[in-house]
């Protein structure tokens, strides 16, 4: 998998990029949120990227930043969104925007985005209650890097196939520590076999 891209950045075109990484020129496509932040042609870019892997293409997201990446990975696990919509919401709404609507349940501010009806906002709301990437600087500096060790100790028990509940479940009493990602995931782990 490419997990980040840095080069230089040789059009901009919404939805698509294309990024010159060594002579070689990778095309992207991006949300409007990640177009905002772009510097101008011919300026050096860092891009965290996401492949899907389709029947008739690969196709290489580029997000500016790993919160918008870690909503749109958490998007295509929704029942019914694609890359395609899932694009459209991060071009419609920001990271925190989107968390906020989930946590205050605002289906009708969902409803609002691109490709997005009432039945995929309900979906919307009952699937990504537990799946809200943690975002990255939220609550002051010391904060944000509880909150990111946590966000990517969340995304490390997922990969070992913990469902997003009981991610969030094991993580849960570890709140408010100061340990970085790799204690955050032995203690969680810990807690649960010790019960």
């Amino acid at each position: 998998m490419i997990g980040f891209l840095r080069g230089t950045l040789v059009t901009k075109q919404p939805p698509q990029l294309t990024l010159d990484v060594g002579g070689v020129g990778y095309e992207l496509e991006a949300p409007m949120s990640t177009f905002y932040d772009l510097p101008e042609s011919g300026e050096t870019l860092t891009l965290v990227t996401h492949l899907v892997v389709r029947d008739d293409a690969h196709v290489l997201y580029g997000f500016s930043t790993e919160s918008e990446r870690a909503l749109f990975r958490s998007l295509l696990k929704v029942s019914g969104i694609g890359a395609r919509i899932a694009l459209g919401i991060l071009s419609g709404i920001s990271v925190e925007g989107f968390r906020q609507c989930v946590v205050d349940r605002d289906s009708a501010a969902l409803k609002r985005l691109p490709g997005i009806g009432a039945k995929t906002a309900d979906r919307l709301l009952l699937e990504m209650t537990d799946r809200l990437p943690v975002l990255e600087g939220s609550g002051g500096n010391g904060a944000g890097v509880a909150a990111n060790a946590e966000g990517e100790a969340h995304g490390a028990l997922l990969a070992l196939g913990y469902k997003p509940a009981e991610a969030s479940r094991m993580l849960k009493n570890l709140d408010g520590t100061q340990l970085r990602t790799e204690e955050l995931i032995r203690e969680a782990l810990k807690q649960l076999h010790d019960r």
